[in-house]
Order: structure tokens, then sequence, then C-alpha cells
């Protein structure tokens, strides 16, 4: 609810209630109200009465949380003011009692309903705010969890382009323009809610050139892609965690598999490797897998199933609505 949608509504709230209130006074009770009472002249009165509650009373006891005070300065009001329509506006001369009965309603019905309504909107309000708090939270922690992922990818990648400057000088441009474009992913496109599916594959096959050179002789890739189409979009900078974990952590001389599929709106990634049971206890490796979940019910919520199963190779399986 926008604040001016807001303020309307309150208004409209207030001026039905006080034209419906009149009518029911005057029209139903007729011939007691208009004949015999200055009722007219006591609905200003209980205007302001009402108002003062609204504006002063209620946010005070409130914030201050006097809630017993309140009450009795809330019954000691409606006492008074009744008196005073009974003894000043209508002199009926009647009993207290009698004036209790026949026309303390009239100043509660007010009193009772604005403030019902003044808690109304403020739980609205602070509803909003609890809401706009957990969503700038919720951007905080995004950011937070994308700032780790981002600079472990370009440190890897620095370092293959480092040590093969060194041993093959020849394939370092290559390497310099995949890293220029893995750059550009993720300093820049990483930022945006989705991007194409597109390039967060192609980011990917940056990264997996990146480590079959990196791990030539000492490690075997099986990548296998199926992509039904690629003008899906997808969070960036989610599936290369999975994918990165497995190179990290995987023994030498292992294989290592990574599939991806993508049918029917839905994506599939598995990703398996050979592992080192002593490693898998330690919070390093755990880490980035469980900021990837914290990503993942952050984004996605409902619309994905994530699993790590670790039997004779670490296997995570990754399916998402995309």
């Amino acid at each position: 609810m926008t604040l001016i949608n807001k303020h309307i509504s309150q208004i409209l709230v207030h001026i039905l209630f006080w034209m419906l209130f009149v009518f029911v006074s005057l029209f139903l009770f007729s011939d007691y109200y208009w004949r015999e009472n200055p009722f007219l002249q006591y609905v200003s009165l209980l205007v302001v009465i009402v108002y003062i509650n609204h504006f002063f009373l209620l946010p005070f006891f409130v914030k201050k949380k006097f809630y017993a005070l309140y009450i009795f300065v809330f019954a000691t009001i409606s006492f008074f003011a009744t008196q005073l329509y009974c003894y000043a506006f209508a002199q009926c001369g009647c009993s207290l009692q009698k004036c209790l009965s026949d026309y303390l309603w009239q100043t509660l019905v007010p009193l009772i309903f604005f403030s019902f309504i003044w808690i109304l909107y403020r739980f609205i309000d602070e509803q909003e705010e609890v809401v706009k708090v957990k969503k700038e939270h919720a951007e905080m922690e995004l950011k937070f969890l994308k700032s780790q992922i981002n600079p472990h990818v370009l440190f890897n990648n620095l370092n293959t382009i480092y040590s093969y400057s060194l041993e093959k000088p020849n394939e370092t441009p290559e390497l310099i323009l995949m890293l220029s474009d893995n750059l550009k992913h993720v300093l820049y496109e990483s930022n945006e809610k989705t991007i194409s599916l597109e390039k967060e594959i192609q980011f990917i096959d940056n990264y997996i050139k990146f480590q079959t050179i990196r791990t030539e002789g000492v490690k075997q890739i099986i990548y296998n892609k199926k992509i039904d189409s690629s003008q899906h979009q997808i969070a960036p900078l989610l599936l290369i965690t999975v994918i990165e974990n497995a190179f990290k952590h995987s023994t030498l001389h292992s294989d290592i598999l990574v599939n991806i599929e993508v049918e029917n709106n839905r994506l599939k990634l598995v990703c398996e490797n050979d592992f080192d049971i002593q490693k898998v206890t330690t919070n390093d490796f755990k880490i980035g897998l469980q900021n990837l979940e914290k990503r993942l019910e952050l984004i996605y919520k409902d619309a994905y199933t994530f699993s790590v199963e670790k039997n004779d190779k670490f296997r995570v399986t990754l399916n998402l609505d995309l």
C-alpha cells in the first residue's frame, strides 16, 4: 500500500463513519435525538475528543507502553464526555445511571472505532516496515554471498594465466581473452537479478576451459551440455559454485563429471567427483555449498531441489525451475 493510497483510504474511512454515525443517530432515533437533544452540537465536541485521542493520546501512550494508564484515561474521557452531554447539552436531569445507560454508547462508539482504525493502520505500517527490512536484508545477504564467490573465481583464473605465462606463453593471449569475458560477467552482469542462461553457460564454458588446461594430465574432465533453449533467465553465478567446488576438492588423477541439462524450463546440474573423506568435514569444503543453498533459498524459495551425496563419489544435484 503506497503512502498516498493509505492516506486516502484513512480519510474515506473517517468520512464514511461520521456520515453513518450521524445518520443512525438522527434518523433511526430521530424522535429522541433530533427533537429533544442538541445532538449535532455534541458531535462537534465528539470530533474534537476523537481526534485528540487519535493524534495525541494513542501515539503517546502506545509509544510509552502505558496501556493500563491509557485505558484509565480513555474511560475517564468517555465518562465525563457523557456527563457533559447529559447535563450541559441535553439537560435531561436524569440520574447518573440512566445518563450512562442512554448516552454512553454514542461517546464510546466513535472512540473505540477510531482507536481500532489507528491500531490497524499502525499494524499495517509495521508489517510493511518488516517486509522492507527483510527485503533489504535479503539484498544485502545476496550481495555478500556473491562477493564471496567473485574473488575466488577470478583468483583461480589468474593463477592459471600466471602458470601458462611461464610454461606456455603462446597460449596466454587466448586465456587473457577468456578472462576478459569472465571479468565482464562477474563485475557487471552478475549484479543483475537475472541474466540470460546463454551468458551463464558461456561463463562456465570458459571456466571449464581454464580448468582443462590447468589440470591437463592430472584430472579427466567430462563436460556435457544438453540445452533446449538458451533464452531462459537465471540468477548469475549459481552453477559455478557447484562446479568450482568439484575442481577444488577433487583428488588427483580422478574424473570430474559436469552435466547440464535444460528442458521444459527446468535446469538440472549434476556434478560428480572423487573426494578425500577427511576434507569433507572441514569448513572450507562446506562453505561454498552452504552459501549456494542460502542464495537458492533467497532467490528461488520453493522452485529448486538441492542434494549432496557422499558415497563412493561426491555428487551434487541441483534442479531449478527457470
